[in-house]
């Protein structure tokens, strides 16, 4: 039997730790006729964590392990010793991960960064020893309170990819190798159909270290929306993507024709989902580097009014003009700017062999250390007024 690799929505059960109880405890010690009360008070319950990893793309831990209980705290002592508090559960999931309650359907929590944490059962308090109720009037209590119940409660938690792009065809189309040719992702690409069985994320970097996520999701055939071929159940993978890339096979392999497989993606993108339908959108005639494509191109744009780019692959032809489009229409945020400063000549800079590098050499060559001049001193009659 073939173990599952992809799971992307599952039901689990989570139970936070229970609060340990006080303890109802008198000192006793040697020479001491009237000890008093010291029970301590029980240990928290330990909660249940959900925490944002990159380093995750799969909720399949969770489909093989669907019950998640916190450690209970542990209970008070005698010599007003606190229990010890249950550990916390902290699971890890991917960025993108919807969490929703079984009973209500209400979304609990929406998990997009790394590293953030939620917490989606608390655990119980600890109950308070009988050294809390001592009293003038009442100096041998012998009350003491339980710790506080479990949290417990069914979630079902949604994994939807965070990419700002995202591709789509029919199957053979040729996007798993856009997707490896435009980023690092190595996705299974062969000449038969669905060779891409779950969602592949990619990410294209620029020059200036900016980024954009390009998620890849199976194919679409016609009738999709009521289950055709794998269906429709991959899309939501692509809720999150600000725009969307039709890769067309302008090649027409298996006899298909281009202008209707566009046609066709459009239908079954509106009955999916309006708002994803609306959404900015780049087409792209693919597989450029066949015959039949330069003859099926001019029929396309006449019969969508539709002029795409122009890509192959095989050949690299045309990437560089879409990861253009990409950059202006997603707009990612640049780590650094190109400065269009002169550029010092080398050959004029001081002689840096010595114990100390002159500063002149610091401040005219290494700009990329952004120094800072030093700040006056203040005179001592005047504060910090410079």
């Amino acid at each position: 039997m073939k173990a599952k690799s992809f799971i992307d929505q599952v039901e689990v059960l989570v139970r936070s730790g229970r609060g340990g109880d006080g303890a109802m405890s008198f000192r006793r010690e040697a020479l001491v006729e009237f000890g008093g009360p010291d029970g301590g008070d029980g240990g928290r319950g330990g909660d249940v964590i959900l925490r944002a990893s990159e380093h995750v793309s799969s909720l399949l831990s969770l489909y093989y392990d669907p019950k998640c209980i916190a450690q209970d705290g542990f209970p008070g002592q005698g010599r007003k010793m606190f229990g010890k508090r249950g550990k916390d559960l902290v699971i890890q999931v991917p960025c993108g991960t919807e969490v929703y309650d079984c009973e209500t359907g209400l979304l609990v929590a929406d998990i997009t960064e790394h590293g953030k944490e939620v917490i989606v059962a608390k655990g119980g308090a600890g109950g308070f020893g009988n050294v809390h109720f001592k009293s003038s009037v009442n100096q041998a209590p012998v009350e003491h309170t339980p710790g506080g119940a479990a949290e417990e409660r069914r979630l079902r938690l949604e994994l939807k990819s965070i990419a700002d792009a995202g591709l789509l065809g029919f199957p053979n189309a040729g996007k798993s190798s856009l997707l490896a040719a435009l980023s690092a992702a190595t996705p299974k690409i062969a000449s038969y159909p669905f060779t891409t069985l779950r969602p592949i994320v990619g990410t294209v970097v620029y020059d200036d270290f900016a980024k954009v996520r390009i998620a890849d999701v199976p194919g679409i055939i016609e009738g999709a929306a009521k289950g055709v071929g794998l269906g429709l159940a991959f899309l939501k993978h692509l809720e999150r993507s600000r725009v969307l890339v039709y890769v067309i096979d302008m090649a027409g392999t298996d006899n298909r024709e281009p202008w209707n497989d566009y046609a066709i993606l459009k239908k079954e993108i509106e009955e999916y989902s309006q708002e994803l339908f609306l959404r900015p959108s780049i087409v792209l005639a693919n597989k450029m580097d066949c015959h039949e494509s330069k003859e099926n191109l001019q029929r396309f744009i006449e019969e969508t009014g539709v002029k795409p780019i122009t890509i192959s692959c095989q050949e690299r032809e045309g990437l560089e003009e879409v990861k253009e489009v990409l950059r202006s229409t997603v707009n990612p945020v640049a780590k650094f700017h190109h400065t269009h400063a002169e550029v010092p000549d080398i050959s004029q800079m001081p002689d840096t062999t010595g114990e100390e590098v002159p500063a002149e050499a610091i401040e005219k060559f290494a700009t990329f250390l952004k120094l800072e001049k030093p700040k006056k001193k203040s005179h001592p009659s005047r504060g910090n007024i410079h």
